[in-house]
């Protein structure tokens, strides 16, 4: 009994602290928050057919918190392989960042600052969940292309800024505790915590994910990088009866069932597919055949 209630104690505190960030998560150790994290971008193909993605949000102006416009990058002249002799990207640090917090790189010309890139540098990982990126100059490339702007920005880390995201889900049940199964597919429903956004009306959540986002902080030389990872209650008996409660930007935050009819924010749905074919869970009527027939 003792255990029980400790576990579900502790799966409270667990919950509270993943329902804050499913607003405003951290970036690693850092202090500053990870609002804007959607992994969009666009996709495209090289000429081998390979799938190339570049990132959107990133060369978006005015620069989150400040007026700075980025140097117009088209989609054409993104990846650093196109040589483009003519690009001038604005440089741009936030205040915030140049004050020297905790959480914040020194700048690079600091004597006794000598960062070691693609490694993991004390207590900074500078690796790239993308592979090993470029050193240009003494300062991190973004892997993904051109921005617009160089500098920071308002990112505490030259190169990779990692954040952790999670995904809380667990099995809808009927009121004597068994699963829910779908007369369509009969497979179990899932269901996982949403917050609806105020400023569209759209459920949201973080991406199951690894690597790169698509972040409008981000610059040639600071870039946002996510790992999702799935917190799931199988047996129902602790997340059940905890309380949800919205963060200050967030207008709703429930249960939602994961199902392909469900509206999702940006690509958000291509993640919570991969959530339910984790657990076998259902997700489309229609995807059920096509996933027989594989």
């Amino acid at each position: 009994m003792a255990g029980r209630v400790l576990s579900r104690t502790f799966a409270a505190l667990s919950l509270s602290a993943a329902l804050a960030s499913l607003t405003c998560r951290f970036a690693g150790s850092n202090s500053f928050p990870s609002c804007w994290l959607h992994p969009n971008s666009i996709t495209m193909f090289d000429s081998n057919g390979a799938t190339k993605h570049f990132h959107d949000k990133a060369r978006t102006s005015p620069y989150p918190g400040s007026k700075v416009e980025r140097s117009p990058v088209p989609n054409e002249k993104v990846d650093w392989l196109v040589v483009w002799p003519e690009y001038c990207p604005v440089e741009y640090n936030a205040e915030s960042v140049l004050a020297g917090p905790t959480w914040a790189d020194p700048l690079l010309s600091e004597s006794n600052f000598s960062p070691k890139f693609n490694e993991k540098d004390e207590h900074v990982d500078r690796r790239s969940k993308n592979g090993i990126y470029e050193i240009e100059n003494g300062r991190p490339r973004n892997p993904v292309g051109r921005t617009g702007l160089i500098g920071r920005g308002l990112l505490g880390r030259w190169g990779p800024n990692h954040a952790a995201d999670p995904i809380i889900t667990r099995w809808k049940r009927d009121k004597r505790g068994s699963k829910i199964t779908h007369p369509g597919s009969g497979k179990n429903t899932l269901q996982f915590v949403a917050i609806k956004r105020k400023d569209c009306g759209e459920w949201a959540l973080p991406g199951i994910y690894k690597g790169y986002v698509d972040d409008p902080r981000n610059t040639d030389n600071a870039w946002m990088e996510t790992e999702a990872v799935n917190y799931h209650d199988d047996t129902g008996e602790i997340m059940d009866t905890l309380a949800l409660e919205a963060g200050d930007d967030a207008g709703k935050v429930r249960w939602v069932d994961i199902s392909d009819e469900l509206s999702l924010y940006a690509s958000h749905s291509e993640f919570i597919k991969l959530v339910a074919e984790k657990r076998d869970a259902h997700w489309s009527v229609d995807c059920e055949t096509d996933c027989r027939g594989r």
